[in-house]
């Protein structure tokens, strides 16, 4: 069975990526073990803790290290992802030489209340994601663009042609990480 970890990239309560996160979960097989993993709570990476990481790092990275696939949605905050996300990055992949990300298959997904869809946040995590050696699915490219036309109150999606396409998506990945777990 394949183990997915999920990093959501908003930390803010009800977040359309923490809906757009679970429409893709309810893709994936009944058998699936799902696992959110906490970002909100890290410090921000300092590297004077490589040599001595605190206990929060140390349970982090073995977070990540038990996942075989990620499933990553983001917003995007000033063109770019979120502090949160990109300090959840850092902390998993140092100190220098011991990146746990390494080698997992990931999808992106990006969201927006407006038009935008949260592209250039997409981009940013992709390019991030080649540096960490993380294979990542192509195709189809997630953009949820007015996200907030597509969901409820709760940031859970309720548009039917969205939740089917991003189950879809979700069958796809399963698919695609099963290339890279052995």
């Amino acid at each position: 069975m394949t183990k997915y970890g999920v990093v959501v990239g908003s930390i803010r309560e009800n977040s359309y990526s923490k809906g757009v996160a679970d429409a893709l979960v309810a893709g994936l097989p009944a058998d699936a073990e799902v696992t959110y993993l906490n970002i909100a709570d890290l410090p921000l990476y300092n590297q004077d803790f490589d040599a001595a990481s605190p206990e929060v790092y140390t349970r982090f990275r073995n977070d990540v290290l038990a996942q075989d696939a990620f499933i990553f949605v983001t917003p995007e905050h000033n063109r770019s992802i979120p502090a949160a996300l990109k300090n959840a990055l850092d902390v998993a992949s140092r100190p220098w030489g011991q990146n746990v990300w390494q080698g997992k298959p990931a999808l992106v997904a990006s969201q927006s209340i407006s038009g935008i869809a949260g592209v250039l946040a997409h981009h940013v995590l992709r390019q991030t994601l080649v540096f960490l050696d993380m294979p990542t699915m192509q195709q189809p490219e997630l953009y949820i663009g007015n996200v907030g036309t597509l969901a409820d109150e709760a940031g859970q999606i309720t548009n039917v042609d969205t939740q089917a396409f991003l189950a879809d998506a979700a069958q796809k990945f399963v698919a695609f990480a099963d290339k890279f777990v052995s």
